[in-house]
């Protein structure tokens, strides 16, 4: 997991957006990375480009946490079995 201040890093197959205080982030997180999944973590509060993708991703409101799946579709504030559904259905 690397906190960046790009808005999507290219190496991650998965970017998560937070904030420093916020519960389900931390909880989606942990999950994944007990799951082994690897993303990119981005602070939307320390950069101001990722939080206004995050609000154009989920129609003008500034939520999160917000995934970025590798195909550039967003999921707010997902379940991580969810995400671990979508990226499978990618790789197909």
């Amino acid at each position: 997991m690397t906190d960046t201040t790009d808005t999507a890093p290219e190496r991650a197959q998965l970017v998560v957006y937070t904030t420093s205080w916020c519960g389900p982030c931390t909880r989606l997180k942990n999950r994944l990375t007990e799951r082994g999944i690897t993303f990119d973590e981005v602070d939307v509060e320390a950069n101001p480009d990722a939080a206004d993708w995050v609000a154009e991703a989920n129609g003008g409101s500034w939520m999160v946490p917000t995934v970025r799946l590798p195909d550039g579709t967003a999921m707010v504030n997902p379940a991580v079995a969810a995400v671990v559904e979508r990226l499978a259905a990618l790789t197909i």
